[in-house]
């Protein structure tokens, strides 16, 4: 895929919106990284829609404009002209196409100010947005596991959701379906060991795939800081985690 000034663009706003997966772009080897930019940069335009203005409908509107897209690159019509939604269409198949609608679908969540209906709406949510997204990127880049890929990504949304509690529930969102300490260190306790089954698969990942995974190298610290103190969570005092990209890189570990 060629690095042309789609990609450029994708690349800036992955930078702006989410330096942590930029950094992970940068680490990986040349030919993923214009796939990486372009999936990341939808995620980034998808993750703010709902928060750019304070109008429900007008952040309706804007998720669904990116739903259309991904109907249209489904049906293998090309959609409108875009920095991301060009690129997207030359990467997606129809599935993988369908599966990022429901990442779109289930930001809608962010737009309003009701709590999770129960678990399981939680997990689906942490699922369709880093699981899909994780699944996505690994799929475009090689052969994967999606299972494994999944259980990566569920550590890894859950490491971010926590940090972004305090933000949240600044926003009068309820982040959390039980806030009880106990059960917010069992939901950390089954992330971290989603991630510890995860890599005794590690092979089941290619290793053109593995960047997809690098997103979540920080995942194991945080959250056994979670497990060690929930309420950290709370009170926004996670300490920042970086995960060692060069490593990765050089072994093949994640």
């Amino acid at each position: 895929m060629e690095f042309n000034d789609d990609i450029k663009a994708c690349a800036g706003l992955v930078e702006r919106g989410d330096p942590e997966r930029f950094r992970t772009v940068m680490a990986a080897p040349l030919a993923a990284r214009p796939v990486m930019f372009t999936l990341y940069a939808l995620n980034v335009e998808v993750a703010r829609a709902p928060w750019v203005t304070k109008e429900a409908m007008i952040a309706e509107m804007r998720l669904q404009w990116w739903r259309d897209v991904l109907e249209e690159i489904s049906l293998g019509k090309a959609p409108r002209r875009h920095e991301v939604a060009t690129p997207l269409s030359q990467i997606l198949t129809p599935g993988d196409a369908k599966m990022l609608d429901q990442l779109v679908a289930i930001r809608r969540w962010d737009i309003y100010k009701d709590a999770f209906e129960d678990a399981e709406h939680f997990d689906r949510y942490i699922d369709q947005t880093a699981g899909h997204l994780m699944v996505a990127t690994a799929r475009r880049l090689g052969e994967c596991d999606e299972a494994v890929v999944r259980d990566v990504a569920c550590a890894a949304g859950l490491a971010t959701w926590f940090q972004a509690v305090p933000k949240l529930e600044e926003e009068k969102r309820i982040p959390m379906v039980d806030g009880r300490a106990e059960a917010i260190q069992e939901l950390a306790q089954s992330g971290l060991d989603r991630l510890t089954k995860a890599r005794k698969s590690r092979n089941a990942v290619s290793k053109a795939s593995r960047p997809a995974l690098w997103s979540a190298l920080s995942a194991q610290k945080v959250l056994q800081q979670v497990i060690a103190d929930p309420y950290i969570v709370a009170e926004g005092a996670i300490r920042p985690v970086q995960g060692d990209l060069a490593w990765a890189a050089f072994t093949g570990r994640w």
